[in-house]
């Protein structure tokens, strides 16, 4: 589980300019007139520039700014927001939300075994997933395809795990995804994926955890090529009208779109 960083993220009107910059030259780099890009946003030149040099220090865009305007990039990091975006109305306008993710089995730092038994972590995921997991998290390596649709995970419902002061610093928060992890004719379904909050990197990696050690589990071995079927989930600790309520909106329409990801 890595360290969250604290970089605040864009605010909707920074993404609102990604997007139009998206429509206006795909993923690919394009030239961008600010007078342009405001009178699309309905700003003036000042506010579309403002939001272009905010989409750069939060590493969604790059930019080369020439004499008649500025060329424009959208990262791997944009596409991820704007793929957020899109799973957003995908879960407003569809029904039965999942994402599946592929990619192999990897090795890991040891970090994982680290952070998941300190105790502020440890007691929350007692309480919040409704088990104790096993000291280690399973490290996925996602394939190119999946590495860009991880950006949909924001858009699926999670389980919060607090930030929290220890003795000598403060432990970042995370959110743990509810996964169904699939490798041949095998399944282990009480499995989370733990992304820790307000970070873009190692999007190429997933950390799972488990009740139990998942190598053992599903016999896995470095390499052994595995499916990461990501779907709504809620709190183990919710109180049960909450619990009934959600369920109630999920089969009213308002709940999990099938994304299957090559």
């Amino acid at each position: 589980m890595a360290e969250a960083t604290s970089t605040a993220d864009p605010d909707p009107a920074a993404i609102a300019a990604l997007k139009h910059v998206g429509l206006v030259g795909g993923l690919s780099e394009t030239k961008v007139s600010c007078a342009a890009l405001g009178d699309r946003l309905d700003a003036s030149t000042q506010t579309a520039s403002r939001r272009l040099q905010t989409l750069e220090s939060a590493g969604y865009v790059e930019r080369d700014v020439v004499g008649d305007g500025q060329w424009v990039r959208v990262t791997d990091a944009g596409e991820a927001a704007l793929r957020a975006e899109y799973a957003d109305y995908r879960r407003l306008f569809e029904t039965d939300v999942e994402l599946v993710l592929r990619g192999a089995v990897t090795g890991g730092m040891g970090e994982g075994r680290h952070y998941i038994t300190l105790s502020g972590y440890a007691e929350q995921f007692r309480s919040r997933l409704g088990y104790e997991p096993f000291p280690g998290t399973l490290n996925v390596d996602l394939s190119a395809e999946s590495v860009r649709r991880r950006g949909e995970m924001a858009g699926i419902d999670a389980v919060p795990i607090d930030a929290w002061e220890g003795e000598d610093r403060t432990y970042g928060a995370a959110s743990c995804y509810g996964v169904t992890l699939v490798a041949g004719d095998e399944r282990y379904e009480e499995v989370h994926a733990i992304v820790p909050d307000r970070t873009h990197h190692d999007d190429d990696q997933l950390e799972l955890i488990a009740p139990e050690r998942l190598r053992d589990a599903l016999d896995l071995d470095d390499g052994d090529a595995v499916e990461v079927r990501v779907a709504a989930t809620s709190r183990a600790d919710a109180p049960e009208d909450e619990a009934e309520s959600e369920s109630e909106s999920e089969e009213s329409g308002a709940g999990p779109v099938e994304t299957e990801v090559a």
